[in-house]
């Protein structure tokens, strides 16, 4: 994290999301960032800049749009091997199997560390280019004590080496592999865990956890003093959402399956719908009702879902293209889902947003206008990045990677 000093000027905006409704994004016309230690010091129209303020670093935002860096809030990030014969067979008309996961599983366990940490930072740094400041990222592909652990190693050191903000979450109730697997998860597996993790989750739906099961996983986190997360109603309507709203859990993903009760239910305990649909695009399935939800009151995030069977993508920006034409969200909700909505299903106040106080992440858009984003799906229309008051991608970074 950079203790000095970047001032961001020549914008056309900046996009702070300081606005109530999702639809408000709060621009601020000609506007200017100033980060100090990392956090944002001021921010306002650059007419307005404080005066005195000495020798900074300047980052010129060349007439583009200036946004809050993305917060991704739902990622399967750490893995080895692919799935793109599985892939390939959906293509030809085969549907998604759970099962799937175990092939994934076989070559993360047999992948050595060294491998497994160069992976992820490559993805680490394909994400930080597409734009992405802050995201959560999952263990799942070990199903074992020693690999699950090994998972969240790997998530620690890589966050280490990445400018990236990397949120780790224990997913070992991604599958229930063997009988007894769960009682060897609330017995062993949590307990070596939890200190390598924030949060918590569990796959609650079809051919995967059913409701009970995944309240035993929940629970069993929960007193771990993890943060509860979880996969619901994505294949079929299982009652995720509503254990979800139970347990008051900060997130609930996916939700393809979800119904206006499930909405209600979750917009009433604040618990946030992390939409994932670039998952819908590369499964040919139906899409998340974003609609309902925003309908009822709930704070909805937008998340890549990055994994190697079902979305292997690291662009929130796809993702905010195929959410404006596919769940028919407007621009301005589908940035405030990429930003402030991602910083509420992490439960991190100072993330997402362009304020005095809030960290010093952002992106400078090669257009004026963030509609750019929907209206160039897969270009990058990304001009610049700034990680923690530091440039990662842009004039005069450092560490700018492909």
């Amino acid at each position: 994290m950079s203790t000095g000093t970047l001032l961001v000027r020549g914008a056309s905006a900046v996009v702070t999301c300081e606005g109530r409704r999702p639809w408000d994004l709060g621009p601020i016309e000609r506007g200017a960032v100033l980060i100090r230690g990392g956090k944002v010091w001021w921010v306002g129209p650059e007419r307005d800049l404080p005066a005195g303020l000495g020798e900074v670093e300047e980052l010129d935002a060349g007439g583009g749009c200036v946004l809050p860096g993305f917060v991704d809030a739902h990622t399967h990030l750490v893995f080895a091997g692919d799935r793109v014969s599985e892939h390939q067979a959906r293509l030809a008309g085969d549907s998604y199997q759970t099962g799937g996961i175990m092939t994934t599983v076989a070559a993360t366990r047999a992948a050595t560390t060294e491998a497994l940490v160069s992976e992820t930072e490559a993805r680490a740094h394909s994400a930080l280019a597409s734009g992405t400041t802050t995201l959560e990222a999952k263990s799942g592909y070990g199903l074992d004590t020693e690999t699950e652990r090994r998972l969240l190693e790997v998530l620690a050191t890589v966050a280490e080496r990445t400018p990236l903000r990397i949120v780790p979450t224990f997913l070992g109730a991604h599958l229930l592999p063997e009988p007894g697997y769960l009682d060897l998860l609330v017995e062993e597996m949590l307990p070596a865990c939890a200190p390598l993790a924030e949060g918590c989750d569990a796959f609650c739906d079809l051919g995967a956890l059913s409701v009970a099961e995944a309240r035993k996983a929940l629970e069993a986190g929960i007193a771990h003093g993890l943060t509860p997360r979880l996969h619901a109603e994505e294949l079929a309507h299982t009652g995720g959402a509503l254990l979800a709203a139970e347990l008051g859990c900060a997130s609930a993903d996916h939700l393809v399956h979800a119904t206006e009760d499930d909405a209600r239910a979750l917009a009433f305990a604040g618990v946030v719908a992390v939409l994932l649909p670039a998952t819908s695009f590369c499964l040919r399935s139906a899409y998340a009702p974003a609609r309902r939800f925003l309908d009822r009151g709930a704070t909805i995030a937008l998340a890549t879902d990055c994994n190697p069977g079902t979305s292997y993508t690291t662009s929130m920006p796809f993702v905010i293209a195929v959410a404006c034409s596919e769940l028919r969200l407007s621009a301005e909700e589908a940035v405030r889902a990429a930003t402030v909505g991602g910083a509420a299903a992490l439960r991190r106040p100072e993330l997402g947003r362009l304020t005095a106080g809030s960290a010093g992440d952002l992106v400078v858009l090669a257009g004026e206008s963030y509609v750019d984003l929907a209206y160039h799906p897969g270009m990058d229309r990304i001009g610049a990045v700034v990680a923690g008051g530091e440039i990662v991608k842009g004039p005069g970074s450092a560490g700018d990677r492909p």
